[in-house]
């Protein structure tokens, strides 16, 4: 089912002109940036077909890609570089990213609706957060669709510079061949240090751990 609009048109309906949509990808990886995503659709020219974009297949994100950008108010993409998660961890990296992604929209919102229940500090405009928002509402979904399609095009560059590691395939996530290349490479510049693999054959089956929290990444 796609996502609607309804959240938008209740806060323009309020006296809010502008309401923005906010989301993040890159959580869970080993390595990369977290990227996030916002987006001020136009109420009287929405793209179709917006959804989540977990639940859209590659070909269909890149498609509505073009279409948000054509069709947007205003398109902006922040990330949060491994540092930056190492320093912060992946939840106040996440969130920083999320004040810089709404600060650079062109059009200043005077809402943004952030998909979550965390409400990053320094924004310049009154937020709300929305569960399940990327499925839930249009806006998120739109920002959902351009944070997943920029990280990943930006993973597989990193893909051609470090071709040991396979960003191209996984972007970054814990997938079996991932995990293979850094107990043979090493961590290259743009690991997550604070997200270790256990050299314990027998730990190291589990993946990556958080040192901070010490529980399985997502």
């Amino acid at each position: 089912m796609s996502a609607r609009f309804d959240f938008e048109r209740a806060a323009i309906a309020e006296g809010r002109r502008w309401v923005a949509g906010v989301d993040e990808v890159g959580r869970g990886p080993l390595a990369g940036p977290v990227g996030v995503a916002a987006v001020i659709l136009d109420p009287g020219d929405l793209p179709e077909g917006l959804d989540d974009s977990k639940a859209l297949p590659e070909a269909r994100r890149d498609a509505l890609k073009a279409v948000i950008l054509a069709k947007a108010i205003s398109v902006s993409v922040a990330f949060a570089s491994a540092e930056e998660i190492d320093c912060f961890n992946i939840r106040g990296a996440t969130l920083r990213a999320m004040a810089r992604a709404v600060g650079a929209l062109h059009v200043r919102p005077d809402l943004a609706l952030i998909d979550g229940r965390d409400v990053p500090n320094g924004l310049t405009c009154e937020a709300r957060p929305i569960i399940d928002g990327d499925a839930l509402c249009m806006s998120i979904a739109a920002a959902s669709i351009i944070a997943k399609t920029t990280r990943d095009a930006l993973m597989r560059n990193l893909g051609r510079v470090y071709p040991g590691y396979g960003f191209g395939d996984h972007v970054g996530y814990a997938t079996a061949f991932h995990r293979n290349a850094l107990m043979n490479l090493g961590p290259c510049p743009y690991h997550r240090r604070s997200f270790r693999l256990h050299r314990d054959a027998a730990e190291a089956e589990k993946g990556f751990e958080s040192v901070e929290s010490g529980n399985p990444a997502p």
